[in-house]
């Protein structure tokens, strides 16, 4: 990350106002979803809508800053991908029937480890071709889950069956007939949407009014987005706690 004097406090912002939407969301998933009080609401479009804003924000940012720790980069990544699996044991063993299988920090410090290979083939590419065609592709792969590529409307390309029947690819985006994950996000689409976001970073620094804007931010929010995986790890357990007190045991 740049140092202190030259931190750029509204990309921590923005991370802030997504680990507390987060926090919220993730709070009503136990009330309604967990605890059974309104099993219809995780089907709802606007419920969706606002998952997936969160997700999108974290993997946007997560990949403008991969640039600014590259030195600490293998560590980084090692260390999102060993909190996922705590993350998986506890679920399995405390929640069964909300255990989680590569989740978003899998996913996250699997992308941080991806693009050191990467990153010397990407930065031959313009920024705003990168942005423009990795995005393209994330849009074509977003349903690869499904069994298919493409885009609504426009073409849709169907798979073979034999990657959805080999397991070791169902952390690329290829899941098993009977896999289930709580919160499932793959390398395929979203290492492109992480890649989005370190074309963005290359975009924003190359501006420097851009640069000037992105050093303001609100100080209460880019403080808790500068803790933002401290309060990823703690929140759900604070989350279910309150609501064993409140509505007792599962």
């Amino acid at each position: 990350m740049p140092t202190r004097e030259a931190r750029y406090d509204l990309i921590d912002t923005i991370r802030g106002i997504a680990i507390i939407s987060m926090v919220i969301f993730h709070c009503c998933y136990d009330v309604f979803m967990v605890y059974g009080r309104d099993p219809s609401w995780y089907s709802q479009p606007a419920v969706h809508i606002w998952q997936q804003s969160i997700c999108w924000t974290f993997i946007l940012v997560s990949g403008f800053v991969w640039a600014w720790g590259r030195s600490g980069n293998v560590k980084r990544g090692v260390m999102l991908n060993v909190w996922g699996l705590v993350i998986s044991g506890v679920t399995v063993l405390a929640m069964p029937a909300e255990a989680v299988w590569f989740g978003i920090l899998n996913c996250i410090g699997c992308a941080v480890l991806l693009m050191l290979p990467l990153e010397p083939v990407l930065r031959r590419i313009p920024a705003a071709i990168g942005l423009v065609a990795a995005f393209a592709l994330f849009v074509v792969f977003k349903d690869v889950q499904l069994g298919y590529l493409g885009v609504p409307g426009v073409f849709r390309l169907e798979l073979p069956d034999w990657l959805y029947d080999c397991r070791v690819l169902t952390p690329f985006g290829f899941p098993f007939p009977g896999f289930r994950s709580s919160d499932y996000f793959p390398i395929l689409p979203w290492l492109f949407l992480y890649i989005c976001g370190y074309f963005l970073n290359r975009l924003v620094m190359a501006i420097r009014p851009l640069q000037s804007v992105a050093r303001h931010g609100l100080a209460p929010l880019s403080t808790v987005g500068r803790y933002s995986i401290w309060i990823y790890l703690i929140h759900q357990p604070v989350c279910m706690l309150i609501c064993m007190l409140v509505f007792g045991y599962v």
